[in-house]
């Protein structure tokens, strides 16, 4: 099982990261897009790392949002699994 980050942990890794927040225990990114289409585009395109990671994110899709949520359930919070994902999903437009 992946070890917890600490408080300190978390806060210097979230410090790197653009447009994500901390909310309690998880890691929140969210995204417009001009459509649906689009915002369906966007989750495909996180399929095959999430899958590579063996880490899926909890994902919520409203007409053009996204929310994606992260943390490491088995874990019971955030691990380094949920950072290294997080800067993924970032990178993919």
């Amino acid at each position: 099982m992946a070890k917890l980050l600490t408080q300190q942990e978390i806060q210097q890794q979230s410090s790197t990261l653009t447009h994500w927040t901390v909310e309690g225990s998880k890691l929140r990114l969210d995204r417009k897009f001009k459509d649906f289409i689009q915002a369906i585009e966007f989750v495909k395109k996180l399929v095959e790392p999430a899958e590579s990671a063996g880490h899926h994110p909890d994902i919520l899709i409203s007409y053009n949002q996204v929310q994606i949520t992260l943390t490491t359930h088995d874990a019971g919070g955030l691990t380094q699994k949920d950072f290294d994902l997080a800067r993924v999903i970032s990178q993919i437009n």
